[in-house]
């Protein structure tokens, strides 16, 4: 079966999670500049959403399943309101930034955008590091970011400045550990939907479950029963 060089780039528009909101007449425009070619269609389309899709059952599955099941993190891309809830807590931060779980690869995006440098994402889900891929072509930052397949529990962490997570409770609680093992004190972690329970944030933005926390780890390192710690702070509307 053929298909027509529009039509791909319809396709494209309809299975890739859409992190804009131009329209589809803007995206076709958009896909015929870059001037891709046979090849350059078939390395996105790998992948777009619809890719990420079929491939799931045959392929990634069962390498899935090898992970424990308290550890798995189903994949729900971050909206809008909440990536900008998650920069809003780091505001006034610079330095490298890494996303753990990085999903499509947004998160990591945005935070370049904002002068952060350089911005990293661990994925293990092979498709999602190449749709990220495929977000960052998109934005013409392809190659000024990165995504690698990785094992979060496995990145190294004493470097980092800034880490961002979107994860289950299950795992934040594990996690929690490695990064007060890790992260040296004058790191800031931001958490998205849910929080880190044992920690105390000194800042939260928005509501419900586009609520964000940010946690300072020379804070989360302090004795327990201290008294320094700061009650978090609703930031203004």
């Amino acid at each position: 079966m053929t298909m027509r060089y529009d039509q791909c780039a319809v396709f494209l528009y309809l299975s890739s999670e859409r992190m804009e909101d131009d329209s589809p007449e803007e995206f076709l425009a958009e896909f015929k500049e870059k001037n891709l070619g046979v090849w350059g269609i078939a390395q996105i389309a790998a992948g777009s959403g619809l890719a990420v899709y079929t491939m799931w059952a045959g392929l990634l599955m069962p390498g899935f399943r090898k992970v424990p099941l308290r550890l798995q993190v189903p994949y729900l891309p971050a909206s809008r309101i909440q990536v900008q809830n998650v920069m809003k807590l780091l505001s006034g931060r610079k330095g490298n930034l890494v996303d753990l779980g990085s999903g499509d690869g947004r998160i990591v995006l945005e935070a370049h955008k904002l002068g952060f440098g350089p911005t990293v994402g661990y994925e293990l889900n092979p498709w999602l590091v190449l749709l990220a891929n495929f977000h960052a072509w998109r934005a013409g930052d392809y190659g000024k970011v990165s995504y690698q397949r990785d094992d979060l529990w496995k990145v190294d962490l004493t470097e980092c400045k800034n880490v961002t997570v979107f994860l289950a409770p299950s795992v934040l609680s594990l996690l929690q550990e490695k990064m007060e093992n890790e992260l040296p004190d004058d790191a800031m972690v931001v958490a998205g939907r849910f929080p880190f329970t044992e920690w105390t944030p000194c800042r939260i933005e928005g509501d419900g479950v586009d609520r964000a926390w940010s946690y300072t780890m020379l804070a989360q390192k302090r004795p327990a029963g201290s008294n320094l710690l700061a009650e978090p702070e609703e930031s203004p509307v």
